[in-house]
């Protein structure tokens, strides 16, 4: 069987490159070794925010921030939730991905695959799913395989159980407690979510920080919201070893203080993940990997083998799907149509759907200054914005990182509720390259989060403390 392009993988980078092919009248084949639709829509984005909606509801009801409002919340109902869940994923799964391919005329092969032929002459060998072979031929071939849980070489850990964030939401009864190994997004928003449903947490993060790429306010925020909500933080700790196992656990957790024992139900595993490679032949078909595993691209996706392109989470990148679907797209389009496309990650946007929510857009002040650029911040505490205080929950900051000099927006890094909704018109203003000045006087409605933007712009040239909606 030959092709135009065939796809190793059906997730968004999967999607976006055979929609794009299939516009250009290209031929198309997909082929998937598990569930269509990648970690989006089955164990990452969908499922994970669903469960995170109904913990926040429950976590409502439980903690009233407003006088004379009266609510209770009762136990969690963790099945009834879980195959809320499952419904809500299986309905999105059948129109967003299957469905797609059908209205768009590709087929989805489910089987393993592994390059063969070498690098003048690749090939995918296809073991199907019900145990015939097959050999797919065509002018190029796209790897969109994803990444996959990264589970640290703790001692015991294999031998004990453990959970991923995967996993995780397949769980039909709560654990009474739970670690939580890794403090960065996916480990802040499992920490929260089962905590919220009336787990006793622990988070440890190997780093001296949570959310420890981003910027030390957020850093500092996050750790004020969830030590309020009961979380226990350990931060610089090593998880030195793990015993127990489906009764119980216990991890001895090294911090600066020394060692300690302690004791939980459930272990869950959020320390980062890696490219799913393994089995793919990569090396026989001329394309060449990184230390993580991950596969090395030019910035229009090719590898080094010119017929064979790779996009999302597979090649280290951002792991988002947005990010994931344009690299796809413009792979195909690069393959079969020699566009020419790369991606423009300068106003990149990103959002850990915590509560409130952390999101950022462009780099970092550390970053900024790393890249040999003199920065100018701002730094709004949500006690200064009108829509927080109204809402009782002043939980937060804004920050903006601009260039000295110029004033030009680079980076925005907020903890907020609404932040994620926020980040977009971030996003927007850095990519326009405004000033903190074009952004103090732009238009902004009053008890809005949005606002915050403009506030925090205004603070360049006036005291936080004094800032107001009436300030021009």
């Amino acid at each position: 069987m030959r092709y135009d392009l065939a796809i190793t993988g059906s997730g968004g980078a999967a999607f976006a490159a055979a929609i794009t092919a299939r516009d250009a009248g290209a031929s198309v084949v997909m082929i998937e070794r598990g569930t269509v639709g990648g970690t989006c829509v089955n164990t990452g984005c969908v499922p994970s925010k669903s469960l995170l909606a109904a913990a926040a509801a429950r976590h409502g009801a439980a903690s009233q921030r407003f006088p004379g409002i009266t609510t209770q919340a009762g136990p969690a109902g963790m099945a009834a939730l879980t195959g809320g869940k499952d419904d809500l994923v299986a309905a999105m799964r059948a129109s967003k991905y299957a469905g797609l391919a059908a209205d768009y005329g590709w087929q989805i092969i489910a089987g393993t695959s592994r390059f063969a032929g070498g690098p003048d002459a690749p090939v995918l060998r296809v073991r199907r799913a019900d145990g015939d072979a097959a050999t797919i031929e065509a002018r190029h071939y796209l790897v969109a395989t994803g990444a996959e849980p990264w589970i640290p070489p703790i001692p015991g850990l294999e031998r004990a159980g453990y959970l991923t964030s995967a996993t995780a939401m397949e769980l039909t009864e709560l654990p009474e407690s739970m670690l939580v190994i890794g403090g960065n997004a996916v480990g802040l928003e499992m920490a929260q979510l089962f905590t919220r449903l009336g787990v006793r947490v622990t988070i440890a993060e190997a780093l001296d920080r949570l959310a420890p790429f981003g910027e030390p306010e957020v850093s500092a925020a996050v750790e004020d919201v969830f030590t309020g909500e009961g979380i226990s933080i350990r931060t610089a700790a090593t998880v030195i070893s793990v015993s127990g196992g489906t009764t119980g656990r216990s991890a001895i957790i090294r911090t600066a203080g020394g060692e300690k024992e302690l004791a939980y139900r459930q272990i869950l595993v959020a320390a980062g993940r890696r490219p799913v490679t393994a089995g793919l032949n990569l090396e026989g078909a001329g394309v060449k990997t990184g230390v993580r595993g991950e596969i090395i691209t030019d910035e229009f996706q090719r590898t080094a083998n010119p017929r064979i392109w790779a996009a999302g989470d597979v090649t280290g990148g951002p792991q988002f799907v947005y990010t994931a679907a344009a690299q796809g797209g413009h792979a195909a389009a690069n393959a079969l149509l020699d566009a020419g496309r790369t991606v423009d990650y300068a106003a990149l946007p990103q959002v850990t759907f915590t509560s409130p929510a952390i999101a950022s857009a462009g780099p970092t002040e550390a970053e900024l200054t790393g890249q040999g650029v003199a920065c100018d911040c701002r730094v709004l505490p949500l006690s200064a914005v009108p829509r927080a205080i109204v809402g009782r929950d002043t939980r937060g900051v804004v920050k903006l990182v601009a260039e000295a000099g110029t004033g030009r927006v680079r980076g925005v890094h907020a903890v907020a509720d609404g932040a994620g909704e926020m980040i977009t018109a971030a996003s927007y203003a850095i990519r326009a390259k405004m000033t903190v000045t074009d952004l103090a006087q732009t238009w902004a409605p009053y008890l809005t989060m949005s606002e915050s933007l403009r506030l925090a712009a205004q603070a360049f040239s006036r005291d936080v403390s004094r800032l107001s909606c009436c300030a021009a």
